[in-house]
């Protein structure tokens, strides 16, 4: 039975009235599935894009539990674990779990890279109910026997295949052999390849399988448009758009984190308030940056696909795509960006002739047909140069590089993907080398050559 109505879940009324003043009324399709297996003490295997209300759908029923058991957290021994590839993906989830638990005694903390671990230790020592963290600096405090994961009754692990794809899985399955057999476990992800399979395989136990989307589904509301500008030409292309009044709030994303500063920094001497954002930059000029996006200070923010998922912003009425992405699944969660909340969004490619094949592997993803507009700056682009024969330096390898015809008429799509990156731990910094399909070739994020990338 699919519930349409928060009340009909059971859920304790300090939820109910947290849901209310958030003016959240109904349970999306992920919500209505997910919060009676997980009330029910199931394990749940979630298949669901970004934007559907998985937060909720796991963070609700979880934090219910928490208030029917009542109590207060013992020193390092948290109940509930949440696992995220991210540290915006960590904070968001944190943001939520705050809301959430207004009115309650319940405790959280955020526990990830990039800024001190003191505070989080001494979090620990207090003691919390429910912990949200990156794999690296989780295994850190364990290393320093900050925490321990012996009571651990629920564990979520968020867009696990993300984790796949960022080289995570041997930190997840190191924290997982410290959590005890009889727990609760919660695995969402956007896609589910088999590397995927064979991970809920080790975690869950006769999980309940939600699914409200499939691998590759339509961005109906999104419009996308693909325009032919050479690479020298987009930062003018760039700089006469965006003086336009519906570019109102514009995420454009870039291949590298040097190409997203160099832009950010162009736009700002041509008059245009951007910020750039990637895994170089510290937690807190990544959040002031977001932040400011958010309100409304800056109308531009440039990003690497590191930050792809965490960027949940309202009204984004642009994505540009001023790089083609490495991995065709970052095209879909880029402009992923826009069209949310059910509201409709454009999206704009500027594509480079030696991109001619990246858009080509998007269009086969995505099964698609796009237009390749002319403009005035492609007059001068020879449209029978010879394509990029190889990746760039450190780029990861991918598929389908055969030169074939120019662009075709298109809409939209969803797909999957994501960046590697990994996220304070030693030597690991956040915002490694894009990465695609969990199956294709990685290197750890103490290579100096992926310092470039994200």
């Amino acid at each position: 039975m699919t519930h349409t109505d928060f009340k009909a879940f059971g859920l304790a009324d300090t939820l109910l009235s947290a849901l209310a003043r958030l003016d959240i009324t109904q349970p999306t399709p992920i919500q209505a599935q997910a919060i009676p297996a997980v009330m029910k003490g199931r394990d749940v295997l979630g298949i669901a894009q970004t934007g559907t209300g998985k937060t909720a759908a796991f963070s609700l029923p979880v934090i219910d539990a928490l208030i029917a058991k009542g109590g207060r957290p013992a020193p390092k021994t948290p109940k509930v674990l949440v696992l995220t590839p991210t540290r915006e993906l960590a904070s968001q989830i944190a943001g939520n779990v705050k809301s959430y638990t207004a009115g309650t005694k319940l405790t959280h903390h955020v526990i990830f890279g990039g800024v001190s671990i003191r505070p989080q230790i001494e979090a620990m020592r207090r003691g919390v109910d429910i912990v949200i963290a990156t794999p690296g600096r989780l295994l850190d405090l364990l290393n320093q026997r900050a925490l321990t994961l012996s009571e651990v009754h629920h564990v979520v692990l968020d867009e696990a295949d993300r984790m796949l794809d960022m080289g995570f899985v041997k930190d997840v399955m190191r924290i997982v052999a410290q959590l005890p057999a009889d727990r609760q476990s919660l695995l969402f992800s956007a896609t589910m390849p088999r590397a995927m399979e064979e991970l809920a395989a080790k975690i869950l136990t006769n999980p309940v399988r939600v699914e409200v989307t499939p691998e590759v589904v339509t961005v109906e509301k999104i419009n996308q448009s693909v325009y032919l500008v050479p690479q020298k030409a987009k930062k003018l292309w760039l700089i006469e758009h965006l003086a336009k009044p519906d570019f109102e709030k514009t995420v454009i994303f870039t291949r590298t984190k040097h190409g997203a500063n160099k832009l950010a920094a162009d736009l700002e001497k041509a008059g245009i308030d951007a910020r750039a954002i990637h895994g170089n930059k510290s937690q807190g000029a990544r959040q002031k940056a977001l932040g400011e996006f958010q309100t409304g200070t800056v109308s531009v923010l440039v990003a690497t696909d590191i930050v792809a998922r965490g960027i949940h912003v309202d009204d984004i009425s642009h994505v540009v795509n001023f790089d083609l992405p490495e991995e065709p699944e970052s095209y879909v969660h880029r402009i992923g960006r826009t069209a949310r909340a059910g509201k409709s969004g454009i999206a704009v490619a500027l594509v480079d002739p030696s991109e001619r094949s990246k858009l080509r592997q998007i269009e086969r993803l995505t099964g698609l047909n796009f237009d390749l507009q002319q403009t005035d700056y492609s007059a001068h682009v020879d449209l029978n140069a010879p394509e990029e024969k190889r990746p760039p330096r450190g780029a990861p390898k991918r598929f389908g590089n055969k030169p074939q015809g120019a662009g075709r008429r298109g809409g939209g799509g969803q797909g999957a993907g994501g960046q590697r990156s990994g996220e304070g731990r030693g030597q690991r910094t956040e915002g490694g080398k894009p990465g695609g399909r969990s199956s294709r070739p990685r290197r750890s994020g103490t290579s100096n050559r992926s310092a470039t990338y994200a």
